[in-house]
């Protein structure tokens, strides 16, 4: 083994509103003090419950994805399991997520952006 992965960073215009968009959605600590990196106005992270570091970096003219467009390219997304998706559904919509295909009920996903107009999944597990 070379390395181990430290966190997954999404570039955006504001990092805060990110991380506490994200903290909604996946729980967690919002910038919680740790050796590896520093908190500023550009940098935040979110100490996810289940150990993942999700980080959130200030970006000047960020340009969304536009799924399923390629034009900026999504490059990539996140997916995150849901027992309940109607639920699921609802508590994304009011913590800020867009939906961008909700797809029909027996496909198992749906997908949204969030404040930033990044894509993510929510997949029925």
């Amino acid at each position: 083994m070379i390395a181990e992965l430290d966190c997954v960073v999404l570039d955006c215009p504001d990092p805060r509103k990110l991380a506490d968009f994200y903290a909604s959605l996946l729980g967690g600590e919002v910038d919680l003090p740790d050796r590896r990196w520093g908190c500023d106005e550009d940098w935040s992270t979110l100490h996810t419950p289940g150990g993942l570091v999700l980080a959130f970096q200030r970006v000047a003219g960020h340009r969304p994805p536009r799924w399923p467009d390629q034009d900026p390219p999504q490059q990539f997304h996140l997916d995150f399991g849901v027992t309940d998706q109607e639920r699921a559904h609802g508590e994304a919509l009011a913590c800020g997520a867009s939906p961008l295909d909700t797809g029909d009920a027996g496909r198992g996903w749906r997908v949204y952006a969030d404040p930033a107009g990044h894509p993510f999944c929510l997949v029925r597990r």
